[in-house]
Formats: C-alpha cells, structure tokens, sequence
C-alpha cells in the first residue's frame, strides 16, 4: 500500500509535534502541517490530506469551517477533529459537518490508534520513520506557543463545564497570551477597579512549586442575562454570589485543565 498523505492541521506548534509523537510509529504515512484552515484546505487540494487530523479553535480559517468547506468542495479526505473544546455541542457539530471521529487534546496514543484501526485508516505497517513533508515543523516551542496551547486545552474543559451549567454552546476564541511587565499589570488592574462597569474576581492558587492569582473580569452589563442563563429567581441570591459562583466554576476547571497537563495539583483559595 502506497504512503498515507496525512495533514495536521492546527494552529499551536506544540499540538502539531505532540500530535506527531502520538501517532502510531509504524504508520506509513507523509506528513504536512498547516496553521489554519485556509493553509489545510490549500493542502487538502494538493492531495496532501487524505487523512486529517483537524483543530478547532484556529484563526482566520477554523475548522467548523474548514469541515463546512471539504464538504462544499467534495475533497476527498478523511478528518479526525482533535480538539480542546469538549463540549457536547462542539462535538456533536463536528460529527454533522463529517467528521469520523473526535478526540479531545492532548491526544492519547493509544486512543487515537484505536481510533484510526476502528476507521479502517491504518493501512499496512511500514517499518520505517515518518516522513515529513514540506510542510512540515521543524521550528523550537516557544514559551508563549507552549503555554498558550495548555490554557486552550484548560478553556475547553471549563468552556464544557459552563455549557452544561448554562445549557449553552460557548464561542471559545484562539487564547492571547503575553508577558506583562508589573507595572502594566499594575495599570490593568488599576483600570478594572476604576471601571464601573467591570466586576474582577480573583482566585489565589498554589502546588507543585507554581504560586498565582486567577483573575476574571465580567462586564456588568451582562450579569442580568448571566443571571436569566442561570435561572436566577431568588431574591436573596445577589447578584456577587452569582459572580462568585460562577468564578468557581470557570476558574476551577480551567486550573484543573492546566494541573493535569503539567502532572500537578493545586490548591485554591476562596475567591
């Protein structure tokens, strides 16, 4: 059997190399990478994607779009959506737009050889390396890719948790991530408190050697329709309770996403 052209299509470097090392070693395939869905399209057209193991959350070209876009064009390809947003909606879309399969990042090895022999994928084996194409990495992780791609994999778990609390789908945008000098962060959050139409909740956490403060900033406009979602309808449940809850919620489950990346746990103190 012939060389698979498979195509990462993901915008982080890290998700592209750590999905490299979860394929199968034995796997007779060529491997092209993409940033967006613009670039995987492209490659896709070319022939290069036969299988395509797609992101969700990506710039200019996502992949609820990339998918809309394979079927509008009739590409032949088969995609796998390796994803960080799990929630149930997300997944249930990307099964709709043709999708085979969807698994949630980081990618397990073994799940996504399971994955791969369910669908009839695989092939034959081929006792060589993988051949990288030219589209292939060959760049170093940035810190800022590294991280940027953990808080992805985090937002997820916790976007999924807020769409089962609020019973809605949740638009995750692509993470921002920066370096803030102190006094710049010094400026924001002196900003958030003279702001009148900002409420900040902070939360201190703390294990495995890492010390932080998680800080979320609502806009007031919004608590009415964050209370309405939440079926709000007790006088005595203010509006800072709801806020606090909700700062929990969302704040917790990101932590626990970013603690189980890095092997850690941490400990949280009340916000």
């Amino acid at each position: 059997m012939p060389t698979i052209p498979l195509l990462i299509c993901d915008d982080s470097n890290m998700a592209r190399k750590q999905l490299m090392k979860a394929l199968p070693p034995e796997w007779d395939v060529s491997v092209t990478t993409a940033a967006n869905g613009r670039e995987g399209i492209e490659a896709i057209r070319q022939g290069l994607g036969r299988v395509v193991l797609l992101d969700l959350t990506m710039p200019d070209m996502d992949g609820y779009q990339t998918l809309a876009a394979i079927r509008a064009e009739s590409l032949q390809a088969s995609v796998i959506v390796v994803s960080g947003d799990v929630q149930e909606e997300a997944v249930r879309r990307t099964l709709e737009l043709g999708a085979l399969a969807f698994l949630k990042k980081p990618a397990d090895p073994d799940q996504l050889q399971q994955t791969l022999e369910r669908l009839g994928l695989l092939g034959e084996s081929a006792n060589q390396s993988l051949a990288l194409a030219s589209g292939g990495d060959q760049a170093a992780i940035s810190f800022n890719d590294a991280f940027r791609e953990t808080v992805n994999v985090a937002m997820g778990r916790a976007a999924a948790l807020l769409a089962r609390v609020l019973g809605v789908f949740v638009q995750l945008p692509v993470p921002n991530v920066n370096m803030l000098e102190v006094g710049e962060l010094h400026m924001a959050l002196a900003d958030a408190q003279a702001n009148d139409r900002l409420t900040a909740v902070c939360q201190g956490y703390i294990g495995g050697g890492i010390a932080g403060e998680a800080l979320l900033l609502f806009h007031d406009s919004e608590i009415a329709d964050m209370a309405q979602l939440m079926k709000v309808d007790d006088a005595d449940y203010s509006d800072m309770e709801m806020l606090l809850d909700l700062s929990s919620i969302l704040i917790g489950a990101c932590l626990s996403g970013i603690a189980e990346q890095l092997d850690v746990a941490f400990s949280q103190s009340h916000p």
